[in-house]
């Protein structure tokens, strides 16, 4: 369980810094971390991280398919999350 929680917030700091650096690459007109990275970052577990960034600096706000694919991203987590935990208490 440790494993999986240290693997979580590494996965979502990640996903967090990717989007502030590919901000600061975007104000400075730098190379740029491909849309598909950022959604894989996501889809990887750092769905929170991903938001979390998207908001925190203003970043892709306004493209669509961020504003509707990383909360997306996020609830199917949340309900993939929510199953394993009803089928393990089960077990119990």
């Amino acid at each position: 369980m440790v494993i999986i929680l240290a693997y979580l917030f590494m996965i979502n700091a990640a996903a967090f810094a990717a989007f502030a650096i590919d901000k600061h690459a975007a104000i400075k007109h730098k190379t740029r971390i491909r849309e598909v990275t950022l959604f894989g970052l996501a889809l990887a577990g750092g769905s929170i991280g991903a938001l979390g960034g998207m908001y925190a600096f203003r970043h892709k706000t306004q493209k669509k398919a961020f504003i509707i694919g990383i909360p997306l991203i996020l609830l199917f987590q949340a309900a993939v999350l929510t199953l394993v935990l009803i089928y393990y208490s089960r077990l119990s």
